[in-house]
């Protein structure tokens, strides 16, 4: 229970704390199931943003959600899940948070971070 509070209290930090500048334009948490690491057409995938995106295709669009699965308010747009993909592509992804997305079986906390409704960055932290 002290591990998962004190979790908690390091992710509602990282909320708070704007990115370049950028105010925080919506947040999810995200269990990583089975169902995610596959895409529509059964095919593995084989990147953390192929990963990420199918969860939200699946949460949004096919309706299949795992528990612990949140809703945001960004990705239920087809045009914003490709822009997470480019934007987490062109970003860093340490070895270990690579590795536990490609896996399955994490937690996923996204915060994304631009202006309005427009998002221009996002910051993933993968918890195993």
């Amino acid at each position: 229970m002290k591990k998962l509070f004190g979790v908690i209290i390091v992710f509602a930090g990282l909320l708070a704390s704007p990115v370049f500048g950028q105010e925080l334009v919506g947040s999810y948490v995200a269990y990583i199931g089975e169902d995610d690491l596959y895409n529509s057409r059964g095919q593995r995938l084989t990147q953390p943003w192929q990963v990420l995106r199918q969860d939200r295709a699946n949460f949004h669009r096919f309706g299949i959600s795992q528990r612990g699965d949140e809703d945001d308010p960004y990705f239920d747009s087809i045009n914003n899940r490709a822009a997470m993909e480019r934007m987490v592509m062109n970003g860093h992804i340490d070895r270990a948070a690579r590795r536990n997305l490609l896996r399955g079986g994490a937690t996923v906390f996204v915060r994304i971070y631009g202006r309005g409704s427009v998002g221009r960055s996002v910051r993933v932290t993968v918890v195993r």
